[in-house]
């Protein structure tokens, strides 16, 4: 991940969360037209890391996950399915669906937040498993990405450490939660969303953000 963006003047919309955080799920919308309504601001993505390497199988964790999507479906309108937790083998790592995000990002960073939102819904709606290659080359065809050169590179050392480099910034970022908003303007960081918040609570953050920087 070419980090050049942070030091320079560059206003940025920094977005930290994770294909497989179910409040990112939910977020999407009002990221989305927080994003269009703030052309001054370049996005920058950082896959946060929720549950890199994990090792907890899905279907052991219905209850817990399953109370959770429900409360979001009702509170965004986000549809969900709930068909996966009768796969007794899907193992919840979130590190291979960051890891097809940040290939995308490097064969065509223009599509990233796209083809996030497209790993979101292959998992909570089409509940494909997210371990497996082939779920992410149905999506990079989708995106006319050179589904070749896409497998290479998810096999590629280089994309494996850039993948921990996102997850290390969120880090050093002090990042505590998915979904995440950072503004740097000016050379100067705000967070304007530490969880998840509607557009109108983002937009009054930044307004206030906007007033302190030309203060």
């Amino acid at each position: 991940m070419n980090l050049d963006w942070i030091k320079n003047d560059e206003n940025s919309l920094i977005y930290i969360g994770d294909t497989l955080c179910s409040w990112c799920y939910g977020f999407a919308p009002e990221l989305d037209a927080f994003v269009q309504n703030h052309p001054e601001l370049t996005l920058r993505m950082v896959q946060g890391g929720l549950r890199p390497n994990g090792v907890e199988m899905v279907h052991e964790m219905e209850d817990f996950l399953k109370s959770h999507w429900i409360e979001i479906e009702q509170r965004t309108g986000q549809p969900f399915s709930f068909d996966l937790f009768q796969n007794e083998d899907f193992v919840l790592d979130t590190e291979p669906a960051s890891r097809a995000v940040v290939v995308c990002r490097m064969m065509a960073p223009e599509k990233e937040l796209e083809f996030f939102k497209a790993v979101q819904i292959v998992f909570y709606v089409k509940n494909r498993n997210t371990n497996k290659l082939e779920t992410f080359l149905e999506v990079a065809q989708e995106f006319e990405l050179d589904t070749k050169k896409f497998a290479e590179l998810f096999e590629s050392e280089e994309a494996k450490y850039a993948t921990k480099t996102d997850f290390q910034l969120s880090a050093e970022m002090g990042i505590k939660g998915f979904p995440s908003v950072v503004v740097k303007i000016k050379n100067q960081f705000f967070m304007i969303a530490n969880g998840f918040r509607e557009l109108k609570d983002l937009e009054e953050v930044y307004t206030n953000v906007q007033q302190e920087v030309s203060n």
